[in-house]
């Protein structure tokens, strides 16, 4: 019996998820003939850090073992932060990106700038020019497509500053990665305090 599927488990962990503190931003389910991969992507305005991905991979897993409709299926399953190049949808996406630098298709028009502040139904962008730093007021209605970028060197003190800053726990620009958690028994000895008996690859 193969693992439900993404709508399926996105139902079933919400509330857990929820209850911890953060939000179930996407789920993909991988089957791979008898043996399934279930990753589930959180984030909160702080972020998550790695003590946190565990004990919700731990929470999920003790739901998942306790589930007739998974039974034995073995599965493999990971709790990790979004990827930076994921879309932004939703106003907690703008809200929880702020201080960091996105590509944001319009009608006719594609503009890249740090993104600032999020008010009701727009977002203040700063953007870099021979003139120097402007700040515009973009409605997110209009946001035919909105994509974080990847930096490889922190922006100035002046443009962070006129994007509001950083949210407070999250990385600045650059030093950004992914946090995830495996559970696959190559990362035992990091998990050896989130682990039980049946493990979580089952």
């Amino acid at each position: 019996m193969p693992v439900p599927s993404r709508e399926r488990v996105i139902e079933l962990i919400s509330e857990l998820v929820h209850a911890q503190g953060y939000d179930v931003e996407d789920v993909v389910v991988t089957n791979a003939g008898k043996h399934s991969a279930v990753r589930i992507m959180v984030d909160s305005d702080a972020g998550i850090e790695l003590d946190a991905a565990a004990e919700i991979s731990r929470l999920v897993s003790e739901l998942f073992d306790s589930l007739e409709e998974i039974g034995e299926t073995p599965y493999t399953l990971e709790v990790t932060s979004p990827g930076i190049d994921r879309p932004l949808t939703l106003e907690r996406h703008w809200r929880r990106a702020r201080g960091r630098k996105a590509r944001i298709d319009l009608a006719g028009e594609t503009v890249v700038g740090r993104i600032g502040t999020v008010n009701d139904d727009s977002v203040a962008v700063v953007i870099g020019g021979r003139g120097g730093l402007t700040v515009r007021e973009i409605s997110l209605a209009d946001v035919q497509k909105a994509v974080v970028q990847v930096e490889f060197s922190k922006p100035s003190e002046a443009e962070l500053e006129l994007a509001g800053g950083i949210p407070e726990g999250r990385a600045v620009p650059s030093d950004a990665i992914d946090v995830g958690v495996d559970s696959t028994e190559d990362d035992e000895a990091e998990l050896e305090d989130v682990e039980n008996e049946e493990g979580f690859d089952k």
